[in-house]
């Protein structure tokens, strides 16, 4: 098994530990995890479900930041 891979983060390649779920890596990344909605497989993602969600190699997300103002 692959102890690290390579994913990509808003088309930015990230070597990823293959442990790392997706909360995890918003931890590591220190992301507000508040302000941010992420699309994998071109799904929008439960915030409730980035604990079990695992990556794959080559696996592809968009982190997208949400800012207010007025």
């Amino acid at each position: 098994m692959q102890k690290y891979f390579t994913i990509f983060i808003n088309d930015e390649p990230f070597n990823c530990h293959s442990s790392m779920s997706l909360l995890d890596l918003i931890y590591y990344l220190n992301i507000d995890i508040n302000n941010i909605i992420v699309q994998y497989d071109y799904e929008v993602i439960d915030k409730s479900q980035f604990d079990f969600l695992f990556f794959k190699n080559n696996d592809y997300i968009e982190i997208i930041t949400i800012v207010g103002g007025g």
